[in-house]
């Protein structure tokens, strides 16, 4: 990976150009293609920055390729959502053989969310494979899962997207799933043994550490409770600005109130979930985000799954020993979901605060990660149920909490990934009248949105089913891979 330290090599001019706002979206400069080698560059720059007449932004324009920048598709006739998203597929569709500025090559092709966002997203993209899958599309399916296992094997993670300034984190992991989707596809249990070597090495980053983890504490993506029993939290190596939203941290870290704002920001990026009350010790402000003393219902669940891959993959080769290790642990972290995450008093999933040894306040729909993977039982899935049907189902759709924020993972939007989730969750202990309500509520709020814009976005309104959504660090944004995917797996559910 030549490109990591592509925003380091250029920090002088870069933290001009951020600090400056010469764009509107801080993200414009992290994605930008030097047309000169850095060197010339930066030598040019702290040659003419002084001098008189210097114009920041010309001087950027001319050593800078800002082309694709911004996906936006618009089209003059309305086609019915179904055609245009079969079309979108392709507009979407993007290669990268070769690094380009801070881009990372890729082996095969891949679908990117769209907007501002012209690179490949890793939880994104199981949630674009449900739509692919529908679509009959299964060799760009294959291209994900082939990507995903590259970065793997050459970074030893999946990014949280394919570009070098993410190499400090991950995303939720999905790998494990997408294998499970393949599978599902193709009928072919190969795929599990295939990529068995890829699955290791992913569960190895996530449980790295856990060697020197103390009770009551974490170290970097692994954390002890006060009992020693073993968790997952988000993490992210790098305490400093994100690169892509550079100046909104340097203002709020001026009012931070907790140690390492920064990398507490970072590791809630690693989550997908950025930003959101379920975050903040205040459950209102940023500058009380305390991410890295949570271990997450969300992240355990989807390791749980690993874990039980890793046991299938394993026993697919015989390979007894391993079986035996990944079954018993995927069992101990079964018993550590219900003992640490559920709430015995609300009757729902909560994160775990490992310094406060006491469950967060926060109501959030990643509570249906239990639900959704089969670890809940019938007696705490019915309970979850009625929550759901209580505090966070809306005309528009499932929403991610029950609190207003401001924050774009906060009342009121909703949110693709979810519908899905929840919309499965239900499915899979029988509650299928609220299945269907989820999904009428958020595909019925899609189409409104496509009949008035002709776009499909990355979030939705679910209070005022009148509105587009709003809330976060950007404009909500058209394109949109996980909508598009969850939009066609569930209409043909």
């Amino acid at each position: 990976m030549n490109n990591q330290l592509y925003i380091k090599e250029i920090q002088a001019l870069f933290d001009a150009v951020q600090k400056r706002e010469i764009f509107e979206d801080q993200k414009m400069m992290t994605d930008a293609v030097p047309l000169f080698p850095i060197v010339e560059i930066n030598a040019k720059y702290e040659q003419e920055k002084d001098s008189e007449g210097f114009d920041l932004k010309s001087f950027v324009m001319a050593h800078f390729d800002f082309l694709g920048a911004k996906i936006s598709v618009q089209r003059e006739d309305h086609l019915p959502i179904e055609e245009h998203i079969e079309k979108l597929w392709d507009e979407l569709t993007r290669t990268a053989y070769e690094e380009k500025g801070t881009l990372l090559k890729l082996p095969k092709p891949y679908i990117v969310p769209g907007g501002r966002f012209n690179e490949f997203f890793y939880w994104d993209s199981y949630f674009i494979m449900l739509g692919l899958q529908v679509s009959g599309r299964v060799e760009m399916m294959e291209n994900i899962v082939e990507n995903c296992s590259y970065l793997i094997q050459n970074i030893g993670f999946v990014p949280n997207a394919s570009r070098t300034h993410f190499l400090s984190r991950s995303q939720p992991p999905y790998f494990s799933l997408m294998l499970e989707l393949l599978v599902e596809t193709k009928n072919d249990e190969t795929i599990y043994t295939k990529y068995y070597d890829t699955l290791e090495k992913e569960y190895a980053f996530w449980m790295n550490g856990e060697e020197e983890t103390e009770s009551g504490s974490g170290f970097k993506r692994v954390v002890k409770t006060q009992n020693g029993d073993l968790l997952n939290r988000y993490y992210d190596t790098e305490n400093e600005p994100r690169p892509e939203s550079y100046l909104i941290d340097i203002e709020d870290q001026k009012k931070a109130s907790g140690e390492e704002f920064y990398r507490n920001i970072r590791s809630a990026c690693e989550s997908g979930w950025d930003f959101s009350s379920r975050w903040f010790a205040d459950g209102e402000h940023i500058q009380t985000i305390e991410t890295l003393n949570l271990a997450e219902v969300d992240l355990n669940c989807l390791l749980w799954h690993l874990e039980t891959t890793l046991a299938k993959s394993s026993a697919l080769q015989d390979l007894k020993g391993k079986e035996n290790y990944f079954t018993e642990r995927a069992a101990k972290r079964r018993h550590m979901i219900h003992k640490y995450f559920w709430d015995e008093k609300t009757k729902i999933y909560r994160d775990y605060h490992i310094k406060k040894n006491t469950k967060t306040p926060s109501e959030h729909i990643a509570a249906l990660y239990p639900l959704f993977l089969g670890i809940a039982d019938q007696e705490q899935a019915q309970s979850v149920s009625e929550t759901i049907s209580e505090k966070f189902l809306y005309p528009g759709g499932l929403v991610t909490t029950t609190k207003k924020s401001g924050q774009q993972w906060d009342l009121p939007n909703a949110w693709a990934p979810y519908q899905w989730l929840g919309f499965k969750a239900m499915k899979n202990y029988g509650f299928n009248e609220l299945a269907g309500k989820i999904k009428d509520n958020w595909c019925f709020n899609v189409e409104r949105v496509y009949r008035n814009t002709g776009k499909l976005m990355e979030k939705y309104n679910a209070l005022d089913t009148e509105t587009i959504a709003g809330g976060g660090e950007y404009p909500n944004q058209d394109g949109f891979g996980w909508t598009n995917g969850v939009y066609l797996k569930l209409q043909q559910n």
